[in-house]
């Protein structure tokens, strides 16, 4: 039973229709895995197996009526602990934060019970979002499964160990700057960071978006489906498309791919991930795409910028906190943000200013390309006890190089698997798509999946 936890979520669907498997036989297998691996990995919070059956029991009996919710009835999920739902509190990761019960699911939790999914838990983050960690002041730390040692990354923490380690086939994330897709990468997973607006969130801002996080293309394009349907709260939501999004067969013969390997600034990029994307470029060259370079495009006047921004941000709400609160914030975070309470104006606004730079970059170096490749990060995974791979709270967004200004830009881009260092670690691929282009960044992603060589099995963390 067991290996019903590792099914993908397209198989699930189509042996319920069959009858074949049962909701509820799959639900009791992924809970089976995460009672046997969660001790360790310490990827969810606001875990309710019982409520997860009673979903099972009701998803079997519309199966058995051959009337499915929708694309992904019976199917488990996990959902981002800062994606609300309704009557669970959203700590954000903080202890700082109240927890006061959501009176509503935000877009991405109503979609997803409306098509049916079964929600298991939510995954933990670090706190606010504002580390590529698993490191939190309220949740326990997350670990990665390929090596416990190692940190799955963040913020999506949860959500890429959860993914990995076999908590069922789906699973949701945020991204504004990459914590959908390191996570991705560090756990040798798929997480797409869609194109800004294309799945509604609630609250909306600038560069934040929500993705899936699955094992393989054709479940991101599952859940996609779903996702992106419309959802009036969100203000800066794109306009509903009806996409083919699981049609995913595409000839890459004659395709112009960038390769991307020195973002500007930030960590260098080790030579055992440069030289896992330059295979997975020639890859694509061998099946008769055009591979060319692309030069640096990003400077560290804009990462300077976007973070000054970022700490006043941040700080604008930490403030008005009273000082037992501020004192139960992490550390890390703390001592990031409590340096922009000396900006002046000049120093939020300049700094403000840098996202309409890093959009104009992006959007520069993609003309006269169909995708750029990129790493995803500029190394493998990193100490599961730090908040950063640097860890320092004054030089944070030093790994984000890759990941940062596609958000700026509003691009949608994706992370897999593309190979593994020395030591058994995934390294991740990202794949960068023009504006809009969410179904083609899908299609480049399935052909790679398909040209890589076989993958190494997923982790088995026990207690």
């Amino acid at each position: 039973m067991s290996d019903l936890a590792d099914f993908s979520a397209v198989d699930l669907v189509e042996a319920y229709r069959l009858r074949k498997l049962s909701p509820v036989d799959v639900v009791d297998a992924v809970i089976a895995r995460i009672d046997a691996s969660e001790p360790k990995l310490n990827a969810l919070w606001a875990y309710d197996p019982d409520e997860a059956r009673e979903g099972a029991k009701a998803s079997e009996a519309r199966w058995a009526k051959n009337e499915p919710l929708g694309a992904i009835d019976g199917v488990p999920v996990t959902i981002k602990e800062n994606i609300a739902t309704k009557g669970t509190a959203v700590p954000l990761g903080c202890a700082a934060v109240p927890l006061v019960p959501a009176s509503e699911d935000a877009p991405p939790a109503a979609r997803t019970r409306e098509a049916g999914g079964i929600i298991l838990a939510k995954t933990t983050m670090p706190d606010y979002g504002m580390l590529s960690s698993g490191l939190s002041s309220f949740h326990k730390l997350a670990r990665n499964p390929w090596d416990l040692s190692t940190n799955p990354g963040g913020s999506s923490a949860g959500a890429g160990a959860a993914a990995a380690a076999g908590y069922g086939p789906l699973h949701i994330g945020t991204d504004i700057g990459g914590s959908v897709r390191l996570p991705a990468g560090w756990c040798g997973i798929v997480g797409l960071k869609p194109s800004a607006g294309r799945i509604p969130i609630n609250p909306p801002f600038i560069g934040r978006v929500a993705g899936p996080m699955t094992r393989t293309v054709a479940d991101t394009a599952l859940y996609m489906s779903v996702l992106s349907k419309p959802d009036a709260r969100d203000t800066m939501s794109l306009p509903y498309a009806d996409i083919p999004w699981l049609d995913l067969d595409r000839d890459v013969k004659g395709l112009k791919i960038g390769l991307w390997l020195d973002a500007g600034f930030g960590q260098a990029v080790s030579e055992e991930t440069a030289q896992a994307v330059s295979q997975a470029a020639k890859l694509f060259a061998d099946a008769g795409a055009i591979i060319e370079p692309v030069a640096p495009f990003l400077t560290r006047e804009m990462i300077d910028g976007l973070d000054r921004f970022w700490r006043a941000r941040g700080w604008e709400d930490v403030s008005r906190l009273a000082p037992e609160q501020q004192a139960q914030i992490l550390p890390y975070i703390f001592n990031w943000i409590e340096t922009a309470k000396d900006f002046s104006g000049r120093d939020v606004y300049t700094g403000f200013a840098q996202i309409d730079a890093m959009r104009g970059a992006i959007h520069a170096a993609l003309t006269g390309f169909d995708f750029i490749l990129s790493p995803t990060a500029p190394t493998a995974s990193y100490p599961a006890e730090w908040a950063s791979p640097i860890n320092d709270p004054q030089k944070p967004f030093e790994h984000i190089a890759f990941t940062v200004a596609v958000n700026m830009g509003g691009q949608p881009a994706i992370s897999l698997n593309c190979g593994y260092t020395a030591g058994g670690l995934p390294i991740g691929l990202q794949i960068i798509g023009q504006q809009f282009d969410d179904i083609g960044v899908l299609r480049l992603a399935r052909s790679f999946e398909t040209l890589r060589p076989q993958q190494r099995p997923w982790p088995k963390v026990t207690a």
